[in-house]
């Protein structure tokens, strides 16, 4: 909204300083900012607010050490973080942009999803929550949507890489033209990164050949259930991760700075030169949300470290993961997610494995055997006797290793 005010004011009135809101880079630095505002001092009010109605954690007693400590801790913070992120990007995004309108629904329907959940357990003191089948039924429709918005919109485009130009210099032999880059025509197409291939563009459209001539028009067939299954399994895989005071929250972060470089050079054409990745026009303006998005997880952090204050609950821990997987899929690097989500990915596998190897060996065996102590995968490890505050520095210090790395596939082909 102020974008528009104060481009408003530039034009106009020719107002001081209000020709800095042009500037993708100032409004994302303000967006962080006011999101840590938001995060750190309305956050403690809430806790307390929280913490007033007895909204508090009801913890299993699993036998883990310091987890009856936990017992009563304020829980739905993920409020904190939705209202750090959704209030910035409202103020500063363009919000005639389709992929802020997209980032944007998927954070309050995610929220609002995780936001039932946690009502249900809190206030009609339901340990089990909202049923399963109702969270998947909430990101199949998100997909649905997601996935047909960006398959079926016009203003959903890229544009593709033209072969340089050469030029005829009289006396001095040809030349290449540098500046041809890419095509000035955008189109639409279903392509999307590829880590470690030199030409690293895959597209979804010709795992459709088969059918002949206008496969292309069918390629939907594929995409949309592509993005319904990311989704799902990201926002899972966050919600899974909650577990360990700052675990999901610090790696979220990390998670998100570096979708924030992935979006500046795909947005570039400079740098998507350079790097040999597709331009995608418009996603610049995402810089400003995943800055809002950075800004309130390391606000939240502040509270949501040990020993924490508070919990994000579903509320939070179900948005994020829907946000990073719907904003890999916008900036198409979605392939990347196992590399740069490997924290969600572990604890995620870890419980898949836990789960379908106990069924395999009670039906072989008679009795059920385990592959971890406990699964999510930091529970194993809490069992093992290493200390909470250790094991969540030790798999963020892993998640910036795999973000590092995910930087550097754009190279590595």
């Amino acid at each position: 909204m102020l974008y528009y005010l104060f481009n408003y004011l530039d034009q106009h009135f020719d107002f001081p300083g209000a020709g800095m809101f042009q500037y993708i880079s100032f409004r994302t630095a303000l967006a962080i900012i006011v999101s840590l505002l938001i995060t750190m001092v309305f956050g403690h009010r809430l806790i307390d607010y929280l913490r007033r109605r007895q909204v508090g954690e009801t913890v299993r007693d699993l036998g883990l050490e310091g987890q009856k400590e936990k017992e009563g801790t304020p829980t739905m913070g993920g409020l904190i973080i939705l209202g750090g992120i959704l209030l910035p990007t409202l103020l500063f995004a363009r919000l005639d942009n389709i992929y802020i309108i997209l980032i944007l629904f998927t954070t309050v329907w995610l929220g609002l999803i995780g936001f039932i959940d946690d009502y249900i357990k809190v206030f009609r003191k339901d340990k089990k929550g909202l049923a399963g089948r109702f969270k998947i039924l909430g990101q199949v429709i998100l997909g649905l949507v997601v996935g047909g918005t960006l398959y079926f919109s016009d203003q959903v485009v890229i544009r593709e890489k033209v072969a340089p130009q050469t030029i005829e210099l009289t006396g001095d032999g040809p030349i290449q033209d540098p500046g041809a880059v890419f095509s000035r025509e955008s189109v639409k197409s279903t392509k999307t990164t590829i880590p470690f291939v030199k030409n690293n563009e895959l597209d979804y459209a010709l795992m459709l050949r088969w059918l002949g001539e206008g496969f292309r028009d069918w390629a939907w067939l594929i995409y949309i259930p592509i993005v319904i299954l990311i989704i799902t399994a990201v926002s899972n895989g966050a919600n899974l991760t909650d577990g360990m005071d700052g675990l999901a929250t610090g790696t979220s972060a990390i998670i998100g700075v570096t979708l924030g470089i992935l979006a500046y050079v795909s947005g570039n054409t400079i740098f998507a030169n350079y790097l040999n990745i597709m331009y995608i026009p418009n996603t610049g303006e995402l810089a400003i949300y995943i800055g809002a998005f950075v800004g309130a997880c390391i606000g939240f952090l502040w509270y949501n470290s040990h020993p924490a204050q508070v919990f994000m609950g579903d509320t939070g821990s179900l948005a994020l993961g829907g946000i990073i997987a719907v904003f890999a899929i916008i900036i198409r690097k979605e392939l990347l997610i196992p590399i740069l989500c490997g924290i969600f990915v572990a604890e995620s596998l870890s419980v898949v494995l836990q789960v379908a190897w106990f069924k395999y060996t009670r039906q072989r065996f008679g009795e059920g055997r385990r592959i971890f102590r406990m699964s999510p995968l930091h529970h194993h490890y809490h069992l093992k006797g290493y200390k909470e505050p250790k094991i969540v520095m030790r798999f963020l210090i892993l998640g910036i290793m795999l973000a590092v790395f995910t930087v550097i596939t754009l190279k590595i082909r």
